[in-house]
């Protein structure tokens, strides 16, 4: 996220706001930049005094309000760290006083996770004009594999398309956990390496044959073997591989291929921005497309919405859900 990466640049180059308020979906980019300031704004001898992290839930805004405007002791200025402010959304605006008025040696810092605030109310026209608002947006399925692959550029690594597939497809968008197990990756992989599949499976547990990723790519091929193959090793280990993650993955997939079948450029180029697909993948997209025609495309989305009630227990008479990926299979092949 580029606003993230200028915020922490002008931390690094001196250029720092009286108050940060970190909002949004998406955590993994409020925590690196609260951890950034926590970490790297006071040195060591002056954190004792003048650095301070409060919770929502144990503060009202009074007591954030009183602790910011405290003069730091022999330093420049104090950090004032307030995680999980979320709690407090039902008296956030109240902030708003302290923020048209900051303390200039104070360093406040507002984690407000999973949530925004209203943007037409005084507190957000206050931090606009004194202070930094970020607002973390969640990622969307399709663009968090080029941030995988983005981020381990960064770090001297290279992944596979079908690598960072595989981790969205078992982890999904949780940038942090993400995150968490590509630091484990890169703890048994020297600088310079390109992630596979292989090195997945082995490292983090995630099977690089028996899969979501390679049950579409049969259901695509129509190869009917290899799909029954992973269901049944689905319906052997349904918490690993729970049913209505793998149904959701097959209706966007078919819904996709509707999208396809109605292009009239099907270059490669045209297709993967149209879908918004990783190049790599739209040949899989080309020969399901031969192997499904519209109509049989049409029917495949309904029965993805029919199997997805089913897996949620609705008109399935407690029908184990490795049978019923099972009939849907039988289905989408007839």
């Amino acid at each position: 996220m580029d606003e993230a990466k200028k915020i922490v640049t002008d931390i690094r180059n001196g250029q720092i706001s009286p108050i940060y308020f970190l909002m949004g979906e998406e955590a993994y980019y409020i925590d690196k930049i609260s951890e950034y300031i926590e970490d790297n704004i006071l040195d060591e001898s002056e954190k004792g005094f003048n650095q301070m992290v409060l919770y929502g839930r144990d503060v009202a805004i009074d007591d954030i309000v009183s602790n910011a405007k405290r003069y730091p002791m022999m330093a420049e200025r104090q950090v004032v760290i307030v995680k999980e402010a979320q709690d407090l959304s039902r008296h956030i605006e109240k902030l708003a006083d302290y923020v048209n008025n900051p303390q200039p040696t104070t360093v406040l810092v507002i984690n407000y996770k999973y949530k925004k605030i209203d943007k037409r109310k005084a507190l957000y026209k206050a931090l606009k004009k004194n202070g930094i608002v970020l607002e973390s947006k969640k990622l969307y399925d399709n663009q968090v594999p080029d941030w995988i692959r983005r981020v381990l550029a960064g770090q001297g690594y290279k992944i596979t398309p079908k690598a960072a597939q595989m981790l969205v497809e078992f982890l999904g968008t949780d940038l942090s956990k993400i995150e968490n197990e590509l630091n484990k990756l890169k703890i048994v992989l020297p600088k310079g390496s390109q992630i596979t599949p292989e090195a997945i499976e082995e490292n983090i547990g995630i099977s690089k044959d028996f899969n979501n990723f390679e049950l579409r790519k049969a259901v695509g091929e129509r190869n009917m073997a290899k799909a029954f193959r992973i269901v049944k090793y689905f319906g052997d280990n349904p918490k690993d591989n729970p049913m209505v993650v793998t149904v959701s993955l097959l209706f966007n997939f078919f819904s996709q291929l509707l999208h396809y079948h109605g292009l009239n450029d099907k270059s490669p180029r045209s297709v993967a921005s149209a879908l918004k697909v990783n190049p790599y993948f739209v040949s899989e997209y080309s020969e399901a497309a031969r192997n499904f025609p519209m109509k049989n495309v049409s029917r495949a989305v309904a029965l993805c919405r029919e199997f997805d009630v089913k897996g949620k227990g609705v008109g399935a008479n407690a029908t184990p859900q490795g049978d019923l990926l099972k009939e849907l299979l039988v289905k989408i092949f007839g």
